[in-house]
């Protein structure tokens, strides 16, 4: 392997990992507040609007907290819940993060906020 193709494969590889470092380091400050040993999350959610995040997968569940728009979050998994309509869309997809759940309706990307269809709970 020569010299450029090595340097080359380690910064890729450094970029990868600075990338990832904003999802680790939430979800391991999220470990740090439960008593729970919380796993990296395989997937990234990014809200559109400042969205609640509730204790179960519908509005009927006490909302805990909140993720700002924009602000990446890991994602575990989807699971079909309460159905919510705003802004013209409509859906009962609820996206699981480390904190709780959160409506698809209000995430970028697909309808299942930007998870794979094969990634439900």
């Amino acid at each position: 392997m020569s010299t450029h193709l090595f340097a080359r494969t380690a910064l890729v590889g450094a970029g990868a990992l600075a990338l990832l470092s904003p999802l680790t380091m939430g979800t391991a400050a999220a470990a740090e507040q439960g008593t729970a040993r919380v796993m990296a999350a395989p997937y990234a959610v990014v809200p559109y609007e400042t969205v609640n995040v509730r204790t179960g997968p519908a509005t009927g569940f006490p909302a805990v907290s909140t993720v700002a728009a924009g602000e990446s979050r890991g994602a575990y998994c989807w699971e079909l819940g309460g159905w919510v309509s705003d802004y013209g869309f409509t859906n009962r997809v609820w996206v699981k993060i480390a904190e709780g759940y959160v409506s698809a309706v209000y995430l970028k990307g697909n309808e299942y906020g930007d998870l794979p269809a094969s990634a439900s709970c």
